[in-house]
């Protein structure tokens, strides 16, 4: 949490979307993930490699895949664009930085907010809002893609057989929280 003095001397304090919320249902919990460095990363095929080495992990080249590796994630979008998680406290944004490579990494660390959707009853509850078969057999651990859930734009990371990784613009966490609660419920029923 960043803190900042006003003129009046006062100690405002910056939190996180959500921080601490969490909800607990028979067969799911829905809960807040701490902040992370994120970059929305774009470049054309003759750059991966060079990004790849800079990043210290491969980036994915499939559609729907993911890559980790020391507490850095990267997810395929599209066919040049990927969502880059670091979870370590390393800057994603300053490793690409030295790169001549041909590409775009921009830090998007505060416009995303993570939930994480785990239990035996996740997957029933990301389906209450989500168009994709989310079935383990067709989206198997690793699996990524971005999606919709309700009426908001997200995107989708399975962590584990019964987890699940949900990034969301702050601005719709809000809805996106209220909306996986009323299904982690509806799924325990």
């Amino acid at each position: 949490m960043a803190k900042a003095s006003t003129k009046s001397g006062a100690v405002a304090e910056r939190r996180p979307a959500l921080a601490g919320r969490e909800i607990a249902a028979a067969a799911v919990r829905v809960a807040v993930l701490p902040p992370a460095e994120r970059i929305s990363l774009r470049a054309p095929a003759g750059s991966v490699s060079a990004l790849s080495k800079a990043l210290g992990l491969t980036l994915p080249t499939k559609p729907k895949t993911s890559a980790s590796k020391g507490g850095r994630t990267a997810l395929w979008l599209g066919p040049d664009e990927w969502l880059v998680i670091d979870e370590a406290g390393k800057s994603p944004v300053a490793d690409c930085a030295p790169v001549k490579a041909l590409h775009s990494a921009v830090d998007i660390s505060h416009r995303n907010v993570a939930l994480a959707v785990t239990g035996s009853g996740a997957e029933a509850t990301l389906s209450a809002g989500c168009p994709q078969d989310l079935s383990l057999a067709v989206f198997p651990v690793g699996a990524a893609t971005r999606t919709i859930l309700g009426k908001v734009e997200i995107v989708l990371l399975r962590t584990a057989p019964d987890a699940f990784r949900v990034e969301c613009w702050r601005s719709f966490s809000d809805y996106v929280f209220e909306f996986l609660g009323e299904a982690a419920h509806d799924a325990a029923a």
